[in-house]
């Protein structure tokens, strides 16, 4: 029983390397040095268009206008840091997603000003001005060749006026949009 156990063993052995060596042949041969030889092949990869857009915080608070910004007509906000990285050139757009911003009442008897216009609110990518009314329609922010990070902070302008502004809790929803064309 025992010599048929290792009969049975190295007939295995002799099997399974001599299915190696054929498969091992099939591949590759050389002609005089039986341990190297080369097949040749190719690799191919299409890369399409990434972009990324990353954003210091998913919302900005406004800064409460005083008696000043009444007077002046606006005051200034500093918004997120915007980050991108695309492998293509590419376009930054934004835009508001209503032609009016939501009203919330917070005091009996003046009520919150519903049709106050989202122009109201102008953006920049520089604090120190070239603010343009924010619209409904993509407007673009800036753009910039393929890059691993380009980051900017963007930068908000809202207006006020004496007559218009009643006392309410305001908002109103931006969309950021970047494309690689």
């Amino acid at each position: 029983m025992r010599r048929l156990g290792i009969g049975t063993a190295i007939l295995v052995l002799v099997l399974g390397v001599s299915t190696m060596s054929s498969s091992v042949q099939a591949q590759c041969t050389a002609s005089g040095a039986p341990d190297s030889c080369g097949v040749p092949g190719s690799v191919s990869l299409t890369a399409g268009r990434v972009v990324r857009l990353q954003m210091s915080a998913g919302s900005t608070s406004l800064s409460a206008p005083t008696t000043a910004d009444f007077d002046a007509g606006f005051n200034a906000t500093t918004g997120p840091t915007l980050t991108i990285s695309a492998n293509a050139p590419w376009t930054l757009h934004v835009r508001s997603t209503a032609a009016f911003w939501s009203a919330t009442n917070t005091s009996p008897g003046a009520p919150a000003r519903t049709d106050k216009p989202a122009g109201d609110l102008s953006w920049s990518t520089t604090s120190s001005g070239g603010f343009s009314a924010l619209t409904t329609s993509d407007a673009s922010l800036f753009t910039g060749p393929a890059t691993a990070s380009n980051a900017t902070t963007l930068y908000f302008q809202t207006l006020y006026n004496w007559a218009l502004d009643t006392p309410g809790n305001y908002s109103l929803s931006i969309v950021l949009t970047l494309t690689a064309p």
